[in-house]
């Protein structure tokens, strides 16, 4: 599946609902600094495009701001910046735990 179909997908949208709740439809960023934008936009953590069976994980997701968003990641390149890295960092944990138990075909979702 292209990763614009993947966007348009049930599962997604509802996977996307799901995250903007739990996340109270607030950027997770600006959280960190004591502001409350409203959360837009759904981020993978770790890139669709690199890790398409992390699409649906939650701890793989955030809500974000527009302008945070564009932060993570430059939206021409799609390079990862410092920041979308220090997320990385910050989930390494569920994803070292999720990398060994998909290697033993363990790929249930969270």
């Amino acid at each position: 599946m292209m990763v614009n179909d993947f966007y348009k997908s049930t599962s997604w949208k509802r996977k996307r609902k799901k995250i903007l709740r739990r996340d109270v439809y607030v950027c997770r960023e600006s959280r960190r600094y004591g502001k409350t934008e409203p959360a837009t936009t759904v981020h993978h953590i770790y890139p669709l495009e690199f890790y398409p069976e992390l699409a649906l994980e939650d701890w793989n997701l955030i809500s974000l701001c527009e302008k945070q968003h564009n932060a993570m990641h430059d939206r021409v390149t799609h390079e990862i910046t410092e920041l979308g890295r220090q997320w990385q960092e910050r989930v390494r944990p569920q994803f070292e735990e999720w990398m060994e138990n998909n290697k033993r075909g363990d790929t249930q979702h969270s």
